[in-house]
């Protein structure tokens, strides 16, 4: 039986002076840990933007850099493991400012008695993604600790990409009239995981959606004009635009209806009481795109294998308030915010 206890719903109270598991969820405690201590602590050393890669000056045209940790339990999990999650992860923080990746570092944290087959299976799983992605694993790094310390195995990952001239992709650039198009069902990867975690026994083979999103987006980019793009995953698709309204001075009026959710998800967040807009997903993006260009871009979406199920869900709107509106199905409305807690740790 799943300890259903250990499940943060209602979620957790705002955080007294420790850290608490809500402040990884990817939501509002992460945004509040970010705001209130860590850009203050590295002051100027740090970027000001919130984007998922920083913006650097390459000379003779920008750079797109980002890094990421993972320390997702169980470290293998239907339709994917900590290492293609870990090269994915980073080469869709790349892709999401619009960047072509063009190599990652790795760096591996082994606890003691870590079983060197799983070690080997995971690391080449990680090649593959990089080999799907076009990136090189340029650079890496080794560490073991005591047994005990680090859960198996930890991940992290730094990645490069490529920026070309003129292109200016970012959570700030969502303008009112934008279509706001999701690549596909969401929250299969965060139900995946719980599900082989907590031993849930689901009757479905329900897989995580992890992916390279590179290629997809390189195809949104050449059918049409993409102002922001962001990949749903701690937090899910909620936060995500939750994100981009709040950076980008604008609403965004969503389409409960319109939200593609396979029903294996939908039935266990109904069992479980989670919404599925804030479960995360590892191998979807949304985007806020031209309205004139949204048609070319659908269409270039859904000819791509990661896009196939791509489905327009709502508009940018004009809102002071930078809200996120849903239309439910039954034709009320309700706000849709970040994610206040943590809802399912330990997913990515």
């Amino acid at each position: 039986m799943p300890d259903f206890d250990s499940f943060s719903c209602p979620p957790p109270l705002p955080p007294g002076e420790r850290v608490i598991l809500g402040h990884g969820s990817g939501g509002r405690l992460s945004r509040d840990l970010l705001e209130r201590v860590i850009l203050p602590a590295l002051g100027d050393c740090a970027p000001r933007s919130l984007d998922d890669s920083a913006i650097l000056d390459g000379g003779a045209g920008n750079l797109a850099f980002t890094t990421d940790g993972h320390v997702v339990q169980p470290l293998e999990f239907p339709g994917g493991d900590i290492g293609r999650l870990a090269v994915c992860g980073a080469v869709n923080d790349l892709a999401m400012v619009g960047a072509e990746p063009v190599a990652l570092s790795l760096g591996c944290i082994l606890e003691e008695g870590f079983p060197l087959e799983t070690l080997s299976r995971i690391l080449v799983s990680a090649r593959e993604a990089a080999r799907e992605a076009g990136v090189y694993l340029a650079a890496g790094d080794t560490k073991v600790v005591e047994r005990g310390k680090a859960d198996g195995l930890f991940l992290t990952t730094s990645g490069i990409g490529r920026l070309p001239p003129g292109r200016k992709i970012s959570g700030a650039g969502a303008k009112p009239g934008d279509i706001v198009i999701l690549s596909g069902t969401i929250g299969d990867h965060g139900i995946a995981v719980l599900s082989a975690r907590e031993g849930l026994g689901f009757e479905t083979d329900l897989k995580s959606d992890v992916a390279p999103l590179n290629g997809l987006v390189a195809a949104m980019l050449a059918a049409g004009e993409v102002h922001a793009l962001r990949d749903p995953t701690r937090g899910g698709l909620a936060t995500a635009l939750a994100e981009i309204a709040a950076q980008s001075g604008a609403g965004i009026e969503l389409h409960e209806t319109a939200i593609p959710v396979h029903g294996p998800v939908r039935a266990a967040c109904e069992m479980l009481g989670f919404d599925p807009l804030y479960v995360a997903n590892e191998g979807k993006l949304v985007a806020c795109a031209a309205e004139r260009d949204a048609r070319e871009i659908l269409a270039a979406m859904r000819a791509h294998p990661y896009g196939a199920e791509a489905a327009v869900i709502g508009r940018v709107r004009e809102d002071p308030h930078h809200r996120v509106h849903l239309r439910t199905a039954i034709g009320g409305t309700r706000i849709v915010d970040m994610l206040p807690g943590e809802m399912l740790p330990r997913i990515c």
